[in-house]
């Protein structure tokens, strides 16, 4: 499948033909607009008086209401791209269900501990943070990533569904694993969390939840009254590009956020960062290693490394703040998240797009439907 902002792309073997060459001037120049978001943000941050503590008060019940509209308007073109009668053939795959919960919930955490215990043995606020970041598992941009890399769209929103509901059941037991009972029997400084079941379940609910309900009712509703043909010729064209505005705007708001701490602390932002890169990569080139060696092909192998190395800075944050306050270390640490994850995985798609042509399919390629602007698998 393509991104719906990409050009059409000849049924050649798209190893024939420069990965920057099938991507429209939109896509192309994708890391210079989230470059540019990303400093915007921090600039308002740091420049407009008060800013990051007005938004900050915009949110109900603990959920800040910019970022959220960020994130929904994101998500909801992605979503409504996904054809929903397709899930079964995802559903079955035991291959990419059992490799995607194996690395976002016994890889994925112990990585992140083990890396923030190496990197940063001598801040705890900052480790704890970052612990607390690889437990937040995937379900927000990562489909973003996903869908720019040509991955499987319907794998993604399984398995996002899926890490979702392990998040709601094992969040808060990981948590108090990682954070108190693994360093205990280890030796370590102990800590603790405050994050109820349904502060998790809330997250899920409204970051997933609506989105996928009103992509789906989208495509049910659309599909039966106009046909197929119309939804995804017509209307998935006139909604796509709202996903790249939705992102931009999330980022823009996240650092506008925290703009002053994270400016005013360039050595230890830099510290938070390096295992955070490091993470990016591993669970990334795991998940890829991974979907490659068990034969997952190309669209569902990059689904598979995305799924692995996205996580859910929302929740992480949210759980930050609620357990040690919004000016704690381990704040800054799950907002550093965002800032080094969305370069990194930004990069990252570009990397996996190159990496397509040692596929023998060739990656999602096939006979591309012009009218509806995909690629048929």
């Amino acid at each position: 499948m393509t991104h719906p902002t990409s050009p059409s792309v000849s049924s050649r073997p798209s190893g024939h033909d420069p990965v920057a060459a099938q991507l429209s001037t939109l896509d192309r120049f994708l890391p210079v607009w989230i470059g540019l978001a990303m400093l915007a943000g921090l600039l308002l941050g740091r420049l407009v008086p008060g800013l990051g503590d007005g938004l900050s008060r915009v949110e109900v019940d603990g959920v800040s209401l910019p970022i959220a509209l960020g994130l929904l308007v994101m998500m909801y073109p992605v979503l409504a791209k996904v054809r929903y009668d397709r899930l079964d053939s995802v559903t079955g795959d035991r291959r990419l269900l059992v490799g995607s919960l194996a690395l976002n919930w016994v890889v994925g955490p112990a990585l992140m501990f083990a890396l923030a215990w190496v990197f940063l043995p001598d801040l705890p606020a900052y480790r704890t943070g970052l612990i607390i970041v690889g437990l937040a598992r995937c379900i927000a941009m990562v489909i973003i990533w996903n869908d720019l890399a040509c991955g499987d769209r319907e794998a993604a929103a399984v398995l996002v569904a899926l890490n979702s509901v392990f998040q709601v059941v094992a969040f808060a037991g990981l948590g108090w694993f990682y954070l108190s009972v693994l360093p205990g029997w280890l030796g370590l400084e102990q800590t603790g969390i405050d994050a109820s079941t349904w502060d998790i379940a809330r997250s899920v609910l409204i970051f997933l939840g609506v989105p996928l309900v009103a992509g789906y009712l989208s495509r049910r509703v659309g599909e039966r009254r106009r046909g197929r043909a119309w939804y995804e010729g017509t209307f998935i064209p006139r909604i796509g590009p709202w996903a790249l505005y939705g992102l931009l705007f999330t980022i823009v708001i996240l650092f506008a956020l925290q703009g002053q701490a994270i400016t005013s602390r360039p050595l230890d932002v830099a510290r938070i960062a390096l295992p955070l890169l490091v993470y990016f990569a591993v669970m990334w080139g795991g998940g890829f290693g991974l979907g490659a060696a068990t034969g997952l092909g190309y669209a569902r192998t990059t689904t598979l490394a995305f799924t692995a190395a996205g996580n859910n800075f929302e929740l992480a944050i949210a759980v930050a703040i609620a357990t040690f306050g919004a000016a704690s270390g381990q704040a800054l640490a799950g907002v550093v998240g965002p800032l080094i994850e969305v370069p990194a995985l930004v990069a990252l798609v570009y990397v996996s797009l190159a990496l397509r042509r040692r596929f023998v399919d060739g990656g999602p390629a096939g006979v591309l439907d012009v009218a509806a602007g995909e690629v048929t698998r």
